[in-house]
């Protein structure tokens, strides 16, 4: 039992890993006989993976038609951020009340990892980025909150991914986590859930210009 969820692990890390940076785009069918050969795994960890994923909303599975990679539709942009918005700024503000000085060590040494000037790979950034908001989710110390936003920020994150190529240099907004872990340093819950609605505002802007720019009257991506 152990090693069969061992290898439902597996198959979930990868399978949303290639979701999340469009190796497998939206709206694309998932063969899962053609995942068991590239992954090397057996029909039951990859069925378990992609029931996880449909729960997470990256997957959906249609009786009689198959397995797709969810599409986001335009309102479906709105409403992510709308959600995201909300809870992000409540994890700040709790993470500032129950976070460790050993969460905001491990925040500050991921911080130090972005070079002194651009360019920086955005896969850099994008990892960076992800570890932060981790970070502060778990300093938060609240499984139900942490559980809904690291679904959420890995919505977010196919976005940035699908974006890329249009949002140009992202590192001084990843910078601004550096002013969001001063905050929550000094356990000021208001600053740190102020700046991370500015930051979550200024990323929204970002892909929500790109997006609707490349849907121009087509409702999905």
């Amino acid at each position: 039992m152990h090693a069969n969820r061992s290898l439902s692990q597996e198959a979930y890390q990868t399978i949303r890993q290639k979701i999340i940076a469009l190796d497998l785009p939206p709206g694309a069918v998932i063969d899962e006989a053609r995942l068991q050969t590239d992954l090397g795994l057996g029909r039951t960890p990859i069925r378990e993976a992609l029931q996880r994923l449909a729960l997470e909303k990256l997957v959906a599975i249609i009786p009689r038609r198959g397995t797709f990679v969810a599409d986001i539709g335009i309102t479906d942009l709105h409403r992510l951020f709308e959600a995201r918005l909300v809870l992000e700024t409540l994890a700040a503000r709790l993470a500032a009340q129950r976070g460790s000085e050993a969460h905001w060590q491990t925040m500050a040494a991921a911080l130090d990892r972005i070079p002194a000037a651009d360019p920086v790979p955005p896969d850099l950034l994008i990892a960076i980025d992800e570890q932060c908001h981790a970070i502060m989710y778990e300093a938060a110390d609240n499984k139900f909150l942490q559980d809904t936003l690291t679904t959420l920020y890995a919505l977010s994150l196919r976005l940035w991914y699908y974006s890329l190529a249009r949002m140009g240099g992202m590192r001084e907004a990843i910078l601004e986590h550096r002013h969001i872990l001063a905050a929550l340093r000094r356990r000021d819950a208001d600053a740190a859930a102020d700046l991370l609605e500015t930051h979550i505002r200024t990323f929204q802007a970002n892909i929500q210009s790109v997006v609707l720019g490349a849907t121009a009257g087509n409702g999905n991506f």
